[in-house]
């Protein structure tokens, strides 16, 4: 799927119009039944609100890849970074198959130095990403995103977004492979990511040659990776121990489950550095 970057309107204001805003976590996030009421033709280009809906399906495989939706995984991450104090502060940081992008908002309200925020659908960019940016970006070095907060009661009518934060993001939808050229061919400054935060990316074996490629392509020697994942996708295959296989018999990272989950469905989070970092 082509690769293409996403623009920050100029007028902030608009970007939460007709949003409704819930909260979790200490965190805004675009309430999706109301996306699915008012995301029109015009809005979603790709059709894949209406065939999501139709289909009752959250993964049409090569045409929408279920990021419409929070899942689990993204909360197991969140509170690992509160419960081990990750610190985000100066870091360069990808959030890889974002969805809500509430993985890089964390690291932006952490004072990371930049964050980048990749979907496979650009839908998901315009209406659900951006405007969750904008929604919790509440005035420059908001402090410490690591402890949960709860945010006002009222929900913003207008962004109370400082367009100095948003300067640090940059918003891009498409393949993998494909966004991975876009940013090293680049006209644009661009250097590689001290951390890089992917949530259930690894339901689908078929995608984890262009998951492992990217990451080597897009990691700095001494960064670090955070991946969280079930241990177990029923239907599709994938797994964070079917992955952890995978990248072992690559032999360029060294990984590490640094957390596991028992509540229901076992869910994990692994680490990889490269094995020739320090």
């Amino acid at each position: 799927k082509a690769a293409k970057e996403h623009q920050v309107p100029g007028d902030l204001d608009n970007i939460l119009e007709n949003k409704v805003l819930e909260t979790v976590s200490g965190l805004y996030y675009i309430n999706m039944s109301a996306v699915e009421m008012t995301c029109v033709d015009s809005a979603d280009a790709e059709g894949i609100v209406s065939k999501s809906v139709s289909s009752h399906s959250d993964l049409i495989p090569g045409v929408y890849e279920g990021g419409l939706k929070i899942w689990e995984c993204t909360f197991d991450m969140i509170d690992y970074f509160s419960e081990t104090e990750i610190q985000f502060t100066n870091k360069t940081v990808l959030d890889l198959g974002c969805g809500a992008g509430l993985l890089g908002i964390v690291a932006l309200r952490g004072n990371a130095e930049r964050v980048h925020f990749q979907d496979y659908n650009s839908t998901v960019i315009d209406e659900i990403t951006l405007p969750n940016a904008v929604a919790n970006c509440v005035g420059e070095g908001s402090g410490d995103a690591r402890k949960a907060r709860t945010p006002p009661s009222k929900r913003p009518k207008k962004a109370k977004c400082s367009p100095s934060v948003l300067r640090k993001c940059r918003f891009f939808s498409g393949g993998w492979p494909e966004v991975c050229q876009l940013l090293l061919n680049s006209s644009k400054p661009f250097s590689k990511y001290d951390v890089i935060l992917t949530s259930e990316t690894v339901y689908n074996p078929d995608y984890y040659s262009a998951l492992h490629d990217v990451l080597a392509a897009l990691l700095a020697k001494n960064g670090c990776v955070y991946l969280a994942s079930k241990a177990h996708y029923f239907g599709v295959g994938g797994g964070i121990y079917l992955f952890e296989k995978f990248v072992a018999e690559r032999n360029v990272f060294r990984s590490s489950i640094v957390k596991t989950i028992d509540k229901g469905l076992q869910r994990c989070i692994m680490e990889m550095t490269f094995k020739d970092s320090s």
